[in-house]
């Protein structure tokens, strides 16, 4: 495949724009953690049976799945005056927010409607999710290229993700408040309200490297293959899937945890939470300081990954609200980590595509990635219906075994310890370091006109 790459102008980005770009990111967290209640406010605000709904997110989860590499391949390819990425998000936003509004209006009765408020739910969730696919992965497929070093990069995500937490508190504890003041239908308009704002003033600190970049098109498939035979990417993903599949753990088993291993109310679930998502962002600072800007992003998610792993440990034997409170600060330590190189160590995958292949293909990762992440949703299933089972939990039964109090402190803990070990090994396997990362960051450097790339 041959290549010619002459840069004409870089730009680095301020501290201004950062935060703007960063600032953007609430309109990406706040309607996917919306998108939760999915199936609360369809069966029970709308009372469309569970088995229909449930059967519904099964086929959107696909349909989010399979979406993202094929719109990352399409930005890759896209020419405009605005550039690949901006103008999605700048004629996207609108459409995107409009139709996560109209997830909270469905006009029909579950019981006397079915069918009708069946078929809404589906075409309006799609509609909704495909076009936050537009726009999102737009969004992330930016950040390689407007943050160009490593330095920039562990900047920008310490802010992105100090905004995303802000997301989570307000997605997840705020919706439900504000729904039971003011109900589901204006809670989805002041929402896609703030999705407007945030991404058309962060629009404002955006912008894309003017590059000339001559390189022989490939199709969907070419572009897939040579996606999936980088050793680079395929080790991250996997890392990468492993780590969600220990997050997602945790989620999906915390109100379980509460109720049965610890016998407290369900909305000490919301505590936990809130405590590990709070020390997460007053701790990003730290990681980067202390660890990402001694290592690279390798070794610096090994660490992370070891510290999950340890961290998890006291959930097992906690035994009140106080030390539960303590083992949550300590998953939110490991956690700070993680969510700090996840897309760091991406774009140096993408540097290194770039350098090989002269190309620019962060819509095609960033959507491969999300693509092969959603399995750790499945493996989790998998884990959660074995250990229940297990230890025998029975949804049918008013009262469960004692033994069940025993399962849910080793589902939250062996899956995770499991899954940080399997993360661990795959980066032992992952090559971009070291010599071979210099010479990546070497070879960007002679590319843009003598940038540094550090």
């Amino acid at each position: 495949m041959s290549t010619l790459v002459t840069t004409i102008e870089t730009k680095v980005a301020t501290t201004k724009q950062r935060w703007l770009y960063s600032l953007a990111n609430l309109g990406n967290t706040i309607p996917y953690q919306l998108a939760s209640f999915f199936l609360f406010f369809y069966t029970d605000v709308k009372r469309l049976p569970v088995a229909l709904a449930s059967s519904v997110m099964f086929f959107y989860s696909i349909w989010d799945a399979v979406n993202n590499p094929i719109m990352g391949y399409i930005s890759d390819r896209t020419k405009s005056r605005w550039g690949r990425r901006i103008p999605y998000m700048l004629f996207g936003t609108v459409p995107f927010a409009f139709s996560f509004a109209l997830v909270w209006f469905a006009p029909f009765d579950g019981v006397e409607q079915t069918t009708a408020l069946l078929i809404y739910m589906i075409v309006i969730t799609f509609v909704w999710e495909g076009l936050g696919t537009v726009v999102s992965t737009a969004y992330y497929s930016l950040l390689p290229e407007m943050f160009r070093s490593y330095s920039e990069r562990t900047k920008v995500a310490v802010s992105m993700n100090i905004v995303q937490v802000i997301g989570l508190f307000i997605g997840l504890a705020g919706a439900p408040i504000l729904a039971d003041m003011i109900g589901w239908p204006m809670t989805g308009v002041i929402f896609a309200v703030v999705v407007i704002i945030v991404y058309y003033i962060g629009l404002r600190g955006m912008f894309e490297h003017r590059s000339s970049v001559e390189a022989k098109s490939v199709s969907f498939l070419e572009a897939l293959k040579a996606t999936y035979i980088n050793r680079s990417f395929v080790t991250v993903v996997l890392s990468q899937t492993f780590r969600f599949v220990g997050t997602d753990a945790l989620a999906a088993g915390i109100l379980f945890y509460v109720t049965y291993s610890l016998n407290l109310g369900e909305s000490f679930g919301s505590v936990i939470l809130g405590v590990g998502f709070i020390v997460a962002a007053l701790t990003l600072g730290l990681w980067r300081k202390f660890v990402a800007e001694r290592f690279e992003a390798r070794t610096t998610l090994i660490i992370a990954n070891a510290v999950m792993a340890v961290s998890v440990i006291p959930l097992g034997f906690a035994q009140n609200q106080t030390s539960a409170i303590m083992a949550a600060a300590g998953l939110g330590l490991g956690l700070s980590g993680l969510i700090l190189m996840g897309d760091v160590i991406v774009a140096d995958v993408i540097d290194e595509d770039e350098v090989k292949t002269g190309q620019r293909r962060e819509g095609m990762y960033f959507g491969m990635s999300k693509f092969i992440m959603t399995l750790s949703g499945s493996i989790v299933a998998l884990w959660f219906g074995w250990i229940a089972s297990a230890y025998g939990y029975d949804s049918a039964l008013e009262t469960q075994p004692e033994t069940v109090a025993t399962g849910f402190r080793v589902f939250m803990t062996v899956p995770v310890i499991v899954s940080s070990i399997l993360a661990i090994l795959a980066l032992l396997f992952y090559p971009l370091y070291g010599e071979r990362l210099q010479a990546v960051k070497d070879a960007l450097a002679a590319k843009h006109g003598g940038e540094t790339i550090e």
